[in-house]
């Protein structure tokens, strides 16, 4: 998938605002609910997609079904001011039914229909790279069952392991390194340890 720069910041964008969501200062999963207050603030998030465009796309997460991948990856390599109006998609992507009534209020900013349209790339570039990790997992447990060796990443059942790129294989994999990785980090700074 070849990524214009417009894309690749907003990935990491949106892929942070997501993250942010998803727990809250106990660690607990808290991303449906926050997700819910996003989607019921919509009409005051649509005044955002011009300058926060990731801000307001976290609302439309899970909101799409994509039908015809193929005329989607091209546009992938365009900026935003390039991209087509969501009506000029022809079907490759549609919105779930839950997803239309937040997507008839962005549609009627003046920007709202080429947002609609990125929101739905984002989306598409995530479940892309979910996708495109599982299929390595799958074929590397393939390897590994042959060679007698596993993924130590995969053992330790780190369920977010996909998310992880290339440039993070020599950090930590899992959630408890993770966890010490950062306490490190906290503590070089200054703050204390909570143990």
């Amino acid at each position: 998938m070849k990524l214009s720069p417009f894309f690749h910041d907003l990935r990491s964008a949106y892929q942070a605002e997501l993250d942010d969501l998803a727990q809250d200062s106990e660690g607990k999963d808290v991303l449906r609910k926050r997700l819910a207050q996003k989607r019921g603030e919509i009409a005051f998030l649509a005044q955002m997609i011009d300058f926060s465009p990731e801000m307001v796309a976290v609302a439309f997460h899970q909101g799409f079904r994509f039908q015809r991948p193929a005329a989607l990856e091209p546009l992938l390599a365009r900026s935003g001011a390039d991209l087509p109006e969501w009506s000029a998609l022809g079907g490759a992507a549609a919105l779930e039914s839950w997803a239309q009534p937040l997507a008839d209020v962005v549609l009627a900013e003046p920007s709202g229909a080429r947002f609609l349209t990125m929101a739905a790339l984002l989306e598409y570039q995530r479940l892309h790279a979910r996708h495109a990790a599982a299929a390595g997992d799958a074929s590397a447990a393939d390897g590994a069952d042959a060679d007698g060796e596993g993924d130590d990443a995969a053992d330790a059942g780190d369920d977010d392991s996909a998310r992880w790129s290339a440039d993070d294989a020599s950090e930590p994999r899992t959630h408890a390194d993770r966890e010490e990785a950062g306490a490190e980090w906290l503590a070089d700074l200054g703050f204390d340890r909570k143990d």
